[in-house]
């Protein structure tokens, strides 16, 4: 039997990987502490959810189907986040749940004198989601662009000052959650895929990768019922990379649906009543496409872009050039995720409510595995000493400019 503790899995480069994702973790509690440092409890949108997920957790009903007291929440938070009727059109519990779960690590009663202990708490799965979403970005870029690629797209997410803020949560809804879902859906998909050209049991020789592939629907399709367009988007991404199989790849999906429904199905605690009418009340499309009529909506995805990585207003271009006059760039690596990320912002831009956020969030990473491809591409050219030193002196000026300004964050 291999042994599992080998330096090809627990080597330098995994080392580095982890100080950069420790790097990110410790720039998003810093977020956390600038917000609660003044003992500041929750706000109105978090309170909303720990009080959901706590009711249900103690079996006094599901959390937001329908919401405890909807008639005064709805005056604050939940009168922009898709409330009707007393339901979230737009979530599950799951997130309710989240936000709630680890305060039942806490053994007193949740009153203002003990909130300067317990409010980190709501916190830390967010911050959990983050780190295990750059993790994948990781291994996903480092598999499909080699290691230098891996760390390109690394250094891009651990500096980002929207994945920063989604993971700390800080004055901002906990999107990450539905990134995280997204990607590990599409990339898990892809996996799958592959193993099927192997000459096995399909289905039965792939079920842990089709309980990860129904796990990630289930946690994207919770945290934003409108990502539920990544069922055919993981068909699609199955039948296109095993096309000799097509028939073992349909059966998997479909596995994966069923898990992905049971998750679901579980985050109301198996409460058929309350799931029916939580799943009539949600809006898994609500697009409309009004916004690509608007100039000002693509000057806000230039922005939101700019936001999520400000070197990515200089190396996604040069990328997305690179793509189109290089021909040795448009392989199935780099292409995949471009298409992904585009039809995350598109759909963004179709959705001008909340769920438009969470899909341009989740874009975020697939632009950063593109991103990483084509430059560690062009690291592969003659050119190879000029590409490396603009990268080095990109990725140094990027790091300090989020640093600098991650320590000008006001509190509060």
């Amino acid at each position: 039997m291999r042994p599992y503790f080998t330096r090809e899995r627990f080597g330098r480069r995994q080392f580095l990987a982890g100080s950069l994702l420790l790097a990110f973790l410790a720039q998003a509690a810093w977020l956390v502490n600038a917000e609660l440092r003044p003992g500041n409890l929750p706000d109105a949108a978090e309170a909303a959810r720990i009080g959901e997920g706590w009711k249900q957790l103690h079996g006094q009903g599901i959390a937001a189907a329908p919401i405890q007291d909807a008639a005064s929440n709805e005056e604050t938070y939940l009168v922009h986040a898709g409330i009707e009727n007393g339901f979230d059109t737009e979530h599950s519990p799951l997130l309710y749940l989240v936000s709630a779960g680890p305060l039942l690590a806490w053994p007193r009663d949740l009153t203002r004198d003990s909130a300067v202990y317990w409010r980190w708490l709501p916190r830390l799965p967010f911050l959990a989601c983050g780190v295990f979403l750059g993790a994948s970005l990781w291994y996903v870029a480092r598999r499909l662009c080699g290691n230098t690629g891996g760390f390109i797209a690394l250094t891009f997410y651990c500096f980002s000052p929207s994945m920063l803020q989604a993971s700390a949560v800080w004055h901002t809804e906990p999107e990450i959650v539905a990134a995280w879902g997204a990607f590990g859906a599409v990339f898990t998909a892809i996996a799958v895929a592959h193993t099927l050209y192997a000459p096995r049991e399909v289905v039965l020789w792939n079920w842990r990768r089709i309980v990860v592939l129904g796990v990630a629907l289930a946690i994207a399709v919770g945290s934003q019922f409108s990502t539920i367009i990544l069922l055919p988007m993981s068909l699609g991404f199955l039948l296109y990379v095993a096309p000799v199989r097509r028939g073992a790849g349909f059966v998997i999906w479909l596995a994966a649906c069923v898990v992905g429904f049971v998750v679901l199905y579980a985050t109301y605690f198996f409460d058929l009543h309350s799931f029916a009418h939580g799943v009539r009340h949600a809006v898994f499309w609500g697009a409309t496409w009004r916004g690509f009529t608007v100039l000002g909506v693509y000057r806000q995805i230039a922005i939101h872009i700019g936001r999520a990585s400000p070197v990515l207003a200089l190396a996604l271009p040069v990328a997305l050039v690179a793509y189109v006059a290089w021909p040795r760039t448009r392989y199935f690596g780099n292409t995949a995720p471009l298409l992904v990320a585009l039809t995350f912002v598109a759909l963004g831009m179709a959705h001008p409510d909340l769920a438009g956020a969470g899909f341009l969030l989740a874009a975020v990473p697939f632009l950063f595995v593109f991103v990483s491809g084509v430059l560690a591409d062009l690291l592969e050219t003659r050119y190879r000493q000029v590409v490396s030193a603009c990268i080095i002196g990109m990725m140094a000026a990027y790091v300090v400019w989020n640093l600098v300004s991650l320590s000008r964050v006001p509190p509060g």
